[in-house]
């Protein structure tokens, strides 16, 4: 099945970059306009099923553009591909409904590193599969690394950490996951650790908004902060974010390395480091998102005795990630969204 892809940037140069990207791609086939009104007039003769948006252009902005696809009978979803320095402008089109959000190209595709074409790819996919369910399947991926790239599995030779950690997987359609399951935690939740599908420069304002709507204390992670209840910390886009356990206490770990599972931050890393340092005294939940990142992880927190939660399918924008990992025997329970955060708490009573 065609997958229709409508790019509506102003640069001429971006417009040909990622024609260049994803056209090659089997079932891709690219479209182009150079701002919101020549879009519209687009999606009046083909209607796209992923729309890739730049937010800052003349006549109409992406923001405007994007308000009227959302309200649409059948809306589109729309990936935003935005520069570093529309950072918070990105994560208001989150708010507004965009299901995902890529870094532009800087330069042409000579500069278009390996990686960021696996993500933009991997991103419109996702896009595409959160329209439309019952999508043929996509051709075989590429080879990928496992976490074994990052944190090798061991053993821990000491006993684990006591204090509940919680560690939480999204992708595309999890911002709004994201908002609905923080929103509802008291200002004493355990402390959580989330990795969400999202490009460096991003993390930090997203971080920033949850954290002025939810009772918990959100923030970006850095190197070597401090878990303690209360508190959320975000993995830095482009950083994979590890659980690791010192002297005072549990403490976390941000740090360059290959994509795994196709991915950086990768679901699958975190919950190896949370499996390994907490084992049964945490809780890992999967939440929307496309492909299997975090799948293999569940499963290594399940057999180390952590409690482990599923997005349910009917409320996930793409049920593939808690779909993957329910098949590979990782999941005790598949919740509705609504359900995850008292199922979360009740962890804090389990004796």
């Amino acid at each position: 099945m065609t997958t229709r892809v409508l790019v509506v940037d102003d640069s001429a140069v971006v417009r040909q970059t990622l024609a260049a990207v994803l056209s090659p791609e089997e079932g891709f086939e690219v479209h182009a306009a150079a701002d919101p009104l020549f879009a519209v007039d687009k999606m009046d003769r083909m209607r796209p099923d992923v729309i890739v948006l730049d937010l800052e252009m003349p006549r109409m902005d992406g923001l405007t553009f994007l308000r009227h696809v959302v309200k649409m009978e059948r809306p589109v979803p729309v990936v935003v591909c935005s520069g570093l320095s529309g950072g918070r402008t990105a994560v208001q089109a989150l708010e507004l409904g965009a299901v995902a959000v890529v870094e532009k190209p800087r330069l042409d595709v000579r500069g278009f590193l390996f990686e960021s074409a696996v993500l933009l790819i991997d991103t419109v996919r996702g896009a595409a599969e959160a329209r439309v369910r019952a999508r043929a399947a996509a051709s075989a991926p590429p080879p990928r690394l496992s976490a074994d790239a990052v944190l090798p599995q061991f053993r821990p030779r000491v006993g684990y950490a006591t204090d509940t950690v919680v560690a939480v997987g999204a992708s595309t359609g999890g911002p709004e996951a994201l908002r609905a399951l923080l929103a509802a935690l008291p200002v004493d939740a355990p402390a959580m650790l989330v990795v969400q599908h999202m490009p460096a420069g991003f993390t930090g304002p997203f971080a920033e908004r949850l954290s002025q709507t939810c009772r918990v204390e959100v923030r970006e992670a850095s190197d070597g902060d401090a878990m303690r209840a209360g508190r959320v910390l975000i993995a830095p886009g482009d950083r994979h974010l590890m659980l690791a356990r010192g002297g005072d206490g549990c403490f976390v770990r941000v740090a360059e390395g290959p994509l795994v599972s196709r991915h950086r931050p990768s679901v699958d890393v975190l919950f190896r480091s949370v499996a390994q340092t907490s084992g049964p005294n945490a809780v890992g939940v999967i939440l929307t998102g496309m492909g299997d990142d975090g799948a293999a992880g569940l499963l290594e927190m399940r057999q180390a005795g952590a409690i482990t939660l599923a997005q349910d399918e009917r409320s996930c924008v793409v049920f593939g990630m808690p779909r993957a990992a329910i098949a590979r025997g990782a999941v005790d329970a598949t919740l509705p969204l609504d359900c995850l955060a008292a199922a979360i708490l009740s962890r804090l009573h389990r004796a």
